[in-house]
């Protein structure tokens, strides 16, 4: 009860419905990600009690990574890397005249795969950070490979242009400086030798592509039929008959967030994946289907509490937001590492109870806001495709007030046209430019420990890893193969 306590404040209940409803915002504009909302509040909290500070920043991230699913169920439009498989089934349900129905199934499924992850934080963040700090050079390679492995089932029926996207991507990828040697590779510009930023080739492909075929359809609103508006209670039925679904993308979102430097993105594919290879119904991925929308909004909130389990048992960060959470513990003068837990009970364990009550707040506010959200897709075109142009400039050069951004976003965002126009997938291209850097600087890190060897594969985490690929491609190909999956 003591934990609990610091709960009866009617201020920190105000606060944290306010920090909800600034993340949902900030997460539903393309750039503005969950850590430059975590970023803007770590200020604010210098002069607040530790608990009150952390809870804020906590309910802020929890707001912007669900955020991001409002538009990309009403527009096509991420609003951060996370939320692009949602796009996936969430803007074909809303076109059918079910926005509320897609809305209420982002708004379920992501709080309890953020409360799942939270109950994990709770209860096992000890051992699951030991677990994490055995994750070396060797151990990232065979994950990135495990997670280039996914491109294999998001192609089928399109192989060879799911590889090509692929490739594309992972040439885009090795721009700017050689990760050991420092040379740079393909750096035409000044601007170019740190590389290419996520957010604005994100912006392009997912965003800035959709308001160019808004522009080209020239169909007068979003929705090709009449609104459903208040059919979210649809999504509990949905949720109910999804358990296996849920449970599986919510450990996936966990396990994802615990590895650092995984991210949302990367979480929310791997679940998307596979509920879709043992899915039933697989033929309806990609149209609408109910499922698709649940695996990657659970999985997308469980890496939430995932990610701060390295961070609150040992001090290290996991991901950009938990880099953020660490500068907001030594503002507050908290030990990093286990003293938390051991002489900081009441800072920590309130945290992570305001985590769990800020996933409800977002569960009651997505829900409310429903009907007003929906009304997006009543809204012309004429207004919506600029507004989208818009929001993308801004996103984009808001994350190094450089204009070059703007140009990578408007280059990424013809290309991304040019390949949905020609049945190429953007998802590969961009899991390709997310986990090639990833998987280069890992191998070039693993070769030097070893001394060239390939010894450093004999690690227990590197050969489960490996199996987990052979498995993941060989079930796609056998899939493939019976007629069990289908193209998207």
């Amino acid at each position: 009860m003591e934990y609990l306590s610091i709960f009866s404040s009617l201020e920190l209940w105000i606060a944290m419905i306010l920090s909800v409803s600034s993340g949902i915002l900030i997460g539903a504009l393309p750039g503005l990600t969950p850590a430059v909302g975590v970023g803007l509040l770590v200020p604010v909290t210098f002069g607040m009690e530790p608990v009150t500070g952390l809870v804020i920043l906590g309910s802020i991230y929890v707001g912007a990574v669900y955020g991001g699913a409002i538009t990309a169920i009403l527009l096509n439009t991420p609003g951060e890397p996370g939320n692009i498989v949602t796009t996936f089934d969430g803007y074909p349900m809303a076109r059918k005249g079910e926005p509320g129905r897609a809305l209420g199934l982002a708004g379920i499924s992501s709080t309890i795969g953020g409360i799942f992850s939270v109950a994990v934080l709770l209860l096992m963040a000890p051992p699951l950070a030991k677990l994490a700090l055995r994750f070396g050079p060797a151990e990232y390679f065979t994950v990135a490979i495990f997670g280039l492995t996914v491109i294999v089932s998001f192609s089928q029926g399109a192989l060879l242009k799911g590889i090509i996207s692929a490739i594309i991507g992972l040439i885009f990828g090795i721009v700017g400086q050689d990760p050991i040697m420092g040379h740079p590779r393909f750096a035409f510009i000044p601007h170019l030798v740190g590389g290419l930023e996520l957010i604005p080739c994100v912006i392009g492909l997912f965003c800035f592509s959709q308001a160019l075929f808004l522009i080209l359809e020239k169909n007068e609103m979003l929705a090709d039929q009449d609104l459903k508006v208040m059919r979210y209670r649809q999504a509990f039925r949905d949720v109910a008959r999804n358990k296996t679904n849920l449970f599986r993308s919510s450990l996936i979102g966990t396990i994802v967030g615990i590895v650092p430097g995984a991210g949302l993105a990367m979480g929310a594919v791997i679940a998307y994946n596979e509920t879709r290879r043992f899915s039933k119904n697989n033929v309806e991925f990609g149209n609408g289907a109910p499922e698709g929308i649940i695996a990657s909004e659970a999985a997308n909130n469980a890496v939430v509490g995932g990610s701060l389990v390295p961070l609150i048992t040992l001090g290290v960060p996991g991901n950009a937001v938990s880099a953020i959470f660490l500068g907001g513990l030594i503002i507050q003068g908290l030990p990093i590492g286990p003293e938390l837990f051991t002489k900081h009970q009441l800072v920590v364990y309130p945290f992570i109870i305001g985590l769990g009550l800020a996933h409800l707040i977002m569960l009651v506010m997505s829900l409310w806001g429903v009907k007003l959200f929906a009304k997006t897709l009543q809204a012309p075109i004429r207004f919506i495709a600029p507004a989208i142009c818009v929001f993308s400039v801004i996103g984009s050069y808001t994350i190094s007030n450089n204009i070059t951004e703007i140009w990578v976003m408007l280059f990424f965002g013809v290309l991304g046209y040019l390949m949905k126009r020609f049945g190429f997938s953007t998802v590969s291209l961009i899991l390709g430019l997310i986990l090639g850097p990833m998987a280069e600087t890992s191998l070039q890190q693993a070769l030097l420990i070893s001394r060239g060897s390939l010894s450093f594969l004999n690690s227990p985490i590197c050969i489960i890893m490996l199996v987990l690929s052979g498995l993941s491609v060989g079930l796609s190909f056998y899939f493939e193969k019976k007629g069990f999956l289908k193209k998207k």
